[in-house]
């Protein structure tokens, strides 16, 4: 059995066990927050980054899932950037557009269009289940401005759907 300490993990299998509990809600995030040709490189880009900045990793400040969802999400963001930056060939453009995951819903499309700060926010607290305060450390404030920042969300998602939209 390996030991893990809120310290650097001294080796790979260390850092493996380290990550585990989080790796599904890293995925999560990921699928919900890119394309799907791009879940498998954020995670792995975000694990990295683990790996090699360790020491920006600080147990007083929150539990290591916030700092990897924050790593994931900060992954993602710059993903989707680049790829809407990113000129490509004629030749190029049908494979792309084929690959694009579409949303499903109006929901999903509704919560495309909030802000960054919105959409991770209702990404983290509603699609993988943490607390405010969870989302408060993952995103690097305070708990008032998760709720604040939800609270606008929820209101803008209204102003799109509509006041009696229910997704059944």
């Amino acid at each position: 059995m390996v030991e893990v300490t809120a310290e650097r993990p001294s080796s790979a299998a260390a850092f493996a066990a380290w990550v585990g509990p989080h790796w599904s809600a890293m995925t999560g995030l990921a699928v919900r927050l890119c394309r799907p040709a791009d879940v498998e490189d954020v995670v792995q880009e975000a694990l990295a980054v683990a790996w090699k900045q360790w020491h920006r990793y600080d147990p007083e400040r929150g539990a290591p899932r916030s700092w990897l969802l924050a790593l994931t999400a900060d992954h993602a963001r710059r993903t989707t950037r680049r790829r809407r930056w990113t000129i490509v060939s004629n030749d190029q453009i049908a494979e792309p557009i084929a690959e694009q995951a579409l949303p499903d819903t109006d929901l999903d499309r509704a919560i495309d269009g909030l802000s960054v700060r919105q959409r991770l926010a209702v990404e983290l607290h509603y699609f993988l289940g943490l607390s405010v305060a969870e989302v408060a450390q993952t995103m690097g404030c305070g708990e008032g401005a998760v709720k604040s920042t939800l609270a606008d969300a929820r209101a803008s998602l209204r102003r799109k759907l509509g006041a009696n939209y229910r997704d059944e």
